[in-house]
């Protein structure tokens, strides 16, 4: 997904040489120049211009029949949390990306309307919800001290035997936890579900089995090193009719990133949308989704 929304990036240059392709110079030199022509000669030969075309007319396509269900207030709501995540360093991140506010807001108004796509186009099924729950966790929120010793953690499972309230947690890992992150507030790490792509797997699943209140009673190895882990808050599993919403959101949110099943749906959207290819030399550009022929048409 992010592959495909950072080549819709050059789009705009396309869209301008595309309104006012012609003799016209658009470099001077020293008895030479370079015309419009010329550069979109080059442009449509290169597979970075073909890729910019492409992605215009997927783009064109999904707005024609998706438009309507896409908000600008939702795209602003999606563009301000992620400003927000990168704080003062947002300017910087975008101009990185060669991106500008504009142009950012247009990406991620492309990825609402390819969403709304795949919701449109593909539904889920019990079948899907039964799949989706056997790997299915409800989002719980744990504390954690990180030591770099088997022996070190056995401690502190030792101390914890004691006393295991989580002022006394909170106390243990500001005074052994190696995570710098966390030690200062007991060890609290943001909640997560299983949806989670950061935390080490075998943290999360033993973080997972554990009970509201229960600790791990042996250490538990990572890369990082040993953990002790406490859970804080877990809701408890449930039934799969109980998080029926959750799952039906979790597997949509899994087609969306999934290329397969975005190259299905836009090859619908395209073949609805009755592309011609004027171009004799581009004809092959939607290829990927369609036949060379029924591009062509």
């Amino acid at each position: 997904m992010k592959k495909w929304l950072v080549a819709l990036t050059g789009m705009f240059l396309a869209l301008t040489l595309a309104g006012c392709a012609g003799s016209t110079t658009i470099a001077n030199m020293k008895g030479a120049k370079i015309t419009q022509d010329e550069y979109y000669k080059e442009l449509k030969q290169s597979s970075a211009g073909q890729s910019t075309l492409r992605n215009m007319i997927v783009t064109k396509a999904l707005e024609e029949q998706y438009g309507s269900k896409v908000k600008s207030s939702e795209v602003t709501k999606k563009f301000n949390e992620v400003k927000k995540q990168y704080g003062s360093s947002w300017s910087a991140t975008l101009e990185q990306n060669g991106l500008t506010e504009s142009s950012f807001k247009d990406q991620i108004k492309s990825s609402l309307l390819l969403a709304a796509a795949i919701k449109d186009q593909k539904k889920v099924t019990n079948a899907d919800l039964k799949k989706q729950f056997k790997t299915y966790e409800p989002k719980i929120t744990v504390q954690h001290i990180l030591v770099k010793t088997e022996a070190e953690a056995k401690t502190i499972i030792a101390d914890l035997a004691k006393d295991n309230s989580e002022k006394n947690f909170a106390a243990l890992a500001k005074k052994n936890s190696t995570d710098s992150g966390t030690k200062d507030d007991g060890g609290k790490l943001p909640a997560f579900d299983n949806t989670d792509t950061q935390l080490d797997s075998t943290f999360k699943t033993a973080a997972f089995k554990l009970k509201q209140g229960q600790y791990t009673t042996t250490p538990v190895k990572t890369q990082y090193g040993y953990h002790v882990i406490r859970s804080i808050k877990n809701p408890g599993k449930g039934t799969m009719a109980e998080h029926k919403k959750e799952l039906t959101d979790q597997i949509y949110a899994a087609w969306e990133a999934d290329t397969t099943v975005q190259n299905q749906v836009i090859t619908k959207v395209l073949k609805k949308a009755g592309v011609s290819i004027k171009d004799n030399d581009l004809k092959n550009v939607l290829s990927g989704y369609l036949s060379s022929s029924s591009s062509s048409k």
